[in-house]
């Protein structure tokens, strides 16, 4: 490797290094790097535990314990100048170890992680933020028998590598980074390439067999909560129009766990939704201009005492900053995927929507009209 001298327009080698000559450590220096840049592993990656000793009958600990984007865990094996011999076998075990785990153990794991090294904060959320949703009930983490491995090492072993190919082979995501220091002068400097799979094959064969494991496993999810939606929502919708909200006499049932419709002001919509956990009525605004999404959620903001008060009860009202959009609603817990919860639900969303409709009406029309007579778009 070589650094470009600019005044002088020459290359200068920099020196390779070994980390036992720079009295650099495993876990305080390259678990450490990892765990606060994990991207440096080339891809997005959330880090939920390190030094994860949480199994049963065993004082053994992983070095890294982390979440990809679909959901899946990773386990992060670092070494040094050298992989060992059993590193392979080390990782595999944590891997079946881990491999039991629930959503709602990895939420505890990572709230852990975060009370214990990073000041506090809210897993859930967090985790939410990293897969890009709103619901944690939506998302299925650890699914199956997906997890992955990798491997960093500055060097490896032809029996680490021999095993980390065979695994590969048989559909199990295992990598290899080779991690070189370098040093020039007082710097240091640290170089992490993929060595199995090289970039290349990862950018293509790897892809294809994710997707195609993917699709198959989307494909039978998605038809099963299909199917419970298109069966569910024909109860709600009943249950609606007999409170006399003729604004659902023209909507069918939905693939969607939501149903929307107009509230009289473009771009926001009554919606209502269920998940595993709860049920929810509201008010979506989400038109395409966030700026006045967020003035309309303000002025409805302004009038929260006497829509409450018409309501009958407190509201949740979610700006969203983050977002283009904006909600007001309610929730309360059901098991959404069960069917004998569905007449109680139902009958909620129904009572709760009648009196949400009514209380918004005026200060939604109050809104309209004071677009329509100023010209603002709002």
């Amino acid at each position: 490797m070589f650094q470009v001298d600019r005044p002088s327009n020459r290359l200068q080698r920099l020196e390779k290094r070994r980390f036992a000559d720079l009295n650099l450590r495993e876990r305080d220096h390259l678990q450490e790097w990892l765990a606060n840049q994990p991207d440096a592993l080339g891809e997005d990656l959330l880090i939920i535990q390190k030094e994860f000793d949480g199994f049963a009958d065993t004082r053994e600990r992983l070095d890294l314990l982390a979440l990809d984007k679909d959901g899946q865990l990773v386990i992060i094996e670092n070494k040094l100048d050298d992989s060992g011999r059993d590193v392979t076998w080390q990782a595999l075990k944590y891997t079946a170890y881990v491999s039991s785990l629930t959503k709602a153990q990895i939420v505890d794991i990572y709230q852990q992680y975060l009370d214990r090294y990073a000041g506090g904060g809210n897993a859930a959320q967090n985790i939410c933020d990293f897969l890009e949703t709103e619901e944690l009930d939506e998302v299925t983490l650890n699914p199956g028998y997906s997890q992955r491995l990798m491997f960093i090492a500055a060097n490896f072993r032809k029996e680490v590598t021999a095993t980390v190919l065979w695994l590969r082979e048989h559909q199990i995501d295992a990598r290899c980074f080779k991690v070189t220091p370098w040093q020039l002068g007082e710097e240091i400097l640290i170089d992490i390439q993929p060595v199995i799979p090289t970039q290349e094959a990862a950018d293509f064969m790897i892809g294809m067999a994710e997707k195609e494991s993917e699709a198959k496993t989307t494909l039978g999810a998605k038809r099963r909560s299909h199917a419970m939606r298109l069966a569910f929502w024909p109860i709600a919708l009943e249950a609606l129009r007999a409170k006399g909200l003729k604004r659902y006499e023209a909507i069918s049932p939905s693939k969607d766990n939501w149903i929307n419709c107009g509230s009289g002001l473009g771009g926001a919509v009554f919606n209502t939704s269920f998940t595993q956990s709860k049920a929810n009525v509201g008010l979506v605004i989400a038109s395409n201009d966030k700026e006045r999404n967020k003035v309309i959620f303000d002025g409805l903001l302004a009038k929260k005492v006497e829509i409450e008060a018409a309501f009958g009860k407190p509201l949740d009202w979610d700006r969203l900053d983050h977002l283009k959009m904006s909600w007001i609603g309610i929730h309360a817990p059901f098991d959404g995927f069960n069917r004998d919860a569905w007449p109680d639900m139902s009958a909620w969303i129904a009572d709760n929507m009648a009196l949400f409709q009514a209380a918004f009406e005026k200060p939604l029309a109050e809104i309209r009209t004071l677009s329509n007579s100023s010209g603002a778009d709002v």
